[in-house]
């Protein structure tokens, strides 16, 4: 399993994904779950996944095999109008691979399971932020809702809904990413370090912070701390239950 968060912002896009997979307590590997497409100047375009990741990785392949090829025809990420067109890309390009591997996978009982979430921005309009499904349709966030999450989201969901805002300032966002991470790495194992995170600022047109998190990260490990700190200050300042 994996888990992957995305934040849809005023200032910009905050994406974040871990690296775990496994099958089984004694087969566990890592493995890039984040992709990465740029035109600078004209678009940016990130891509998570979370389910099996033979199924994501055939979706990346097929998204991007058009991209090396000068006399494809038809839509690619890289000659959509717009963003909800480049989300119709990658929902066709989910449906593609479900009908070259569902029904091996229906008859094997492993059903087609992978989620994704798709953001960037292509110029002349603002940022968006979807989340598409195994079936190939997708929702997109909004600023009633600004954030989307795939995988073992359950850990890190109260923090994201207590906080999370659409003005909030992009570093101010990543922080409260990585929150969310260190509250699902505590209390779920199919999610582990390093992190990759993206921050993406609204109309750069170009991506300049791009990282990966690993377990000897200064400011995780310090994130960490003071957050654990504060939760106990917190915990010990609120009136007992009379009993």
């Amino acid at each position: 399993m994996t888990y992957a968060v995305a934040l849809h912002l005023e200032r910009g896009l905050v994406f974040a994904a871990d690296t775990r997979t496994n099958a089984g307590f004694d087969n566990i590997a890592q493995y890039k779950k984040l992709q990465l497409w740029r035109k600078p100047g004209d678009r940016v375009m990130v891509m998570m996944s979370a389910g099996n990741l033979a199924i994501a990785q055939s979706v990346m392949s097929l998204l991007n095999e058009p991209l090396s090829n000068d006399e494809a025809e038809g839509p690619t990420l890289f000659n959509a109008a717009n963003m909800f067109r480049a989300a119709r890309v990658v929902g066709d390009a989910v449906r593609e691979a479900r009908n070259i591997d569902g029904a091996a996978l229906a008859a094997s009982n492993l059903g087609f399971n992978a989620q994704f979430i798709f953001g960037g921005q292509i110029k002349g309009e603002a940022p968006r932020l979807f989340q598409i499904y195994p079936e190939g349709n997708f929702i997109e966030a909004t600023s009633d809702t600004p954030f989307l999450q795939i995988g073992e989201h359950k850990y890190g969901k109260p923090m994201l809904d207590r906080v999370a805002r659409s003005d909030m300032r992009l570093g101010e966002a990543a922080k409260l990413i990585l929150l969310s991470f260190d509250s699902t790495l505590r209390s779920n194992l199919s999610v582990g370090l390093p992190i990759d995170l993206v921050v993406y600022e609204r109309d750069s047109l170009d991506v300049r912070q791009e990282m990966r998190i690993s377990a000897d990260d200064e400011y995780f490990r310090g994130l960490s701390s003071a957050w654990s700190d504060a939760l106990r200050h917190a915990f010990s300042t609120i009136e007992e239950f009379k009993v």
